[in-house]
């Protein structure tokens, strides 16, 4: 007769899966949504800013109209060729090395907000506003009032224009001209005060001008996947890491103690055996039937020999010698000899041993 606790299933169902999955799941969902926020608004990026193709607001494509129509020649450049006679425009001069920078070896060279120059030395910082030039410099005298600021710089030589305290945000040094933003130079503010004059003087200086989009150089040292990983990212994945880790704690099984529990369905000593015997005989394992049978048989000769049960073989088989009358080697070849090679010598085995402790128990 079939048990009722046999026609219950214990697998857990969908139902109760998802039940047990879905504060995880949307615990996950939440922290990787967090890193990714985190890691957006923390990162930075330069793209589209002076783009010469650009028509948003902090691109360059009105500037570029007005040198055309002027007679230069505008040419965006990402790779510097030669810039000899060339007014070279240099958008991001952080990408490139200070040595770099200092060598490109054009008529006119305009940098916008460089902060590693060996000729500008940046001594502040300041949003961009409307300021009088207030020095001698041709293009800035023509411009006027003009939208600068970002980063001030001073220098040893050269002319420093609209200043705010001991910096300037315009300054030059020999051919060089550093900018403290490149506000004046975009669509947004290129018609406010004398942007557009401040930006064509700089600029439209030579009939040429290369307007240069560094790429990003290769770095000095081969840097590691971490350092790669921006640092928004790595605080993500911590967070996550740790979340993970307590969600671990929280779910995680319990190890008490161990709780008896009602099998569902008794099995029978016997069946257990003869299952065991077929998996041996399915296996061609008589080496480790007969290891069992030997082993059960010496379990049973100790308590009858008035021997410990961590008695040795050579003991075993000499207080059954005297027991029985047989020789010690016969002895302990039943008990410890090499294991019989078919289902044969298996049974006759099985057989000695069963002769063998009757023996022991009539002596």
């Amino acid at each position: 007769m079939t048990s009722p606790a046999q026609d219950t299933s214990t697998s857990p169902d969908a139902k109760r899966i998802w039940r047990a999955a879905r504060v995880p799941l949307v615990i996950a969902a939440l922290l990787g949504t967090t890193a990714i926020a985190t890691a957006l608004v923390t990162g930075t990026t330069e793209a589209g800013e002076l783009d010469p193709r650009s028509y948003e607001p902090t691109g360059g494509r009105a500037l570029v109209r007005l040198l055309e129509a002027r007679g230069v020649r505008v040419d965006p450049v990402t790779e510097l060729p030669d810039a000899s006679g060339a007014t070279v425009l240099v958008t991001h001069p952080n990408r490139l090395a200070p040595d770099r920078l200092a060598g490109l070896g054009a008529a006119h060279v305009v940098l916008v907000a460089p902060s590693r120059h060996p000729d500008f030395r940046v001594v502040g910082r300041d949003r961009p506003e409307d300021r009088e030039p207030g020095c001698d410099l041709a293009e800035a005298r023509a411009a006027g009032v003009a939208t600068t600021g970002g980063l001030l710089y001073a220098t040893d030589t050269g002319d420093r224009c609209y200043r705010d305290g001991a910096g300037a945000a315009v300054a030059r040094v020999g051919d060089t001209t550093a900018l403290g933003s490149g506000t004046p130079l975009t669509n947004a503010a290129l018609d406010e005060q004398g942007n557009a004059a401040l930006a064509l003087g700089l600029l439209g200086r030579d009939d040429v001008l290369l307007w240069y989009t560094p790429g990003l150089e290769a770095p000095e040292r081969t840097r590691s996947l971490t350092e790669l990983v921006p640092a928004g990212w790595r605080y993500g994945a911590l967070q996550l890491a740790i979340a993970v880790v307590l969600l671990a704690l929280w779910r995680g099984r319990r190890l008490g103690p161990l709780v008896p529990e009602p099998l569902p369905v008794v099995v029978r000593a016997t069946e257990t055996t003869e299952g065991r015997a077929r998996l041996y005989r399915r296996g061609r394992a008589t080496d480790h039937a007969a290891a069992a049978l030997r082993e059960a048989t010496g379990r049973r000769l100790l308590p009858l020999l008035g021997l410990p049960a961590d008695a040795d073989a050579a003991a075993v088989a000499d207080r059954v010698a005297r027991r029985t009358g047989r020789s010690p080697e016969r002895v302990h070849d039943l008990l410890r000899g090499p294991a019989p090679t078919d289902e044969t010598a298996l049974v006759r085995l099985a057989d000695e041993l069963d002769e063998l402790e009757e023996e022991v128990r009539r002596g």
